[in-house]
């Protein structure tokens, strides 16, 4: 599954656009690299999002193409 679409699907971002505009800036890194929107993804990875406050790192634990709005958390866990 490519990061963009992970990231709305698991709620993180809102958007997918969201999600790719924070890709194309520079603020997504997967594994310790930068990831562009299409950067494919699987169970274990660990991304960072950068937001302006802070900074997220999670790991993977899944993928799923739809999830519910009360299991998108089960997606991934926080790290930091």
């Amino acid at each position: 599954m490519r990061i963009d679409k992970f990231l709305k699907v698991s709620r993180i971002l809102k958007r997918r656009t969201l999600s790719k505009e924070a890709c194309e800036k520079g603020k997504v890194y997967v594994n310790g690299r930068e990831a562009k929107a299409g950067c494919q993804i699987k169970a274990g990875d660990v991304a960072e999002l950068h937001f302006t406050g802070g900074t997220v790192k999670f790991r993977i634990l899944q993928i799923k193409e739809t999830v519910k709005k009360d299991e998108a958390s089960s997606l991934y866990e926080i790290i930091e």
